[in-house]
């Protein structure tokens, strides 16, 4: 495959992982936050199924981003020491590891919620305390923007 053909299959890829990855963020995100306001133990184990839906489309893509950008890194003859590639690369470990870590109460709290729905049993407190966990909708939140700022990153190339 010529270097323009090559070139043009790893930017393909890249941004398809880049479009899955965004998609997969955005369902989790809107599932989490819509679960949160429902009073029915179905709707909630639906909502957070669908989010976890969401990061099962986001886990892949990760890494076909990371697959694709390494291999256009080679492609273009980039160094890895550049400073936005630096720092997007960075700060997208960064918004992993906060993803995560703001996942664990969502997951604990669709297990709650299907063991709930099994004893046909309302919502309780636990359950909302997981949905509304402070700290992983913080970690949920910085991983969305230090997302976003890879994204900026990656099309600015400042």
């Amino acid at each position: 495959m010529s270097g323009s053909g090559a070139r043009d299959v790893a930017l393909f890829l890249h941004l398809l992982g880049v479009i899955a990855l965004l998609a997969g963020i955005a369902i989790a995100a809107v599932a989490h936050a819509r679960a949160r306001r429902e009073e029915s133990t179905e709707a909630v184990v639906v909502l957070l199924r669908l989010a976890r839906t969401g990061v099962l489309l986001a886990a892949p893509a990760a890494l076909l981003v990371v697959g694709a950008g390494a291999w256009l890194v080679s492609i273009q003859h980039l160094a890895w020491d550049t400073g936005w590639l630096r720092t997007a690369i960075a700060l997208f470990v960064v918004s992993l590891v906060l993803g995560a870590a703001g996942g664990r109460r969502p997951r604990q709290a669709r297990e709650l919620a299907e063991r709930l729905r099994t004893d046909g049993r309302p919502p309780n407190d636990a359950l909302r305390a997981l949905l509304d966990d402070r700290a992983s909708l913080l970690a949920n939140a910085a991983s969305a923007i230090a997302m976003l700022v890879v994204l900026w990153l990656m099309v600015a190339k400042p």
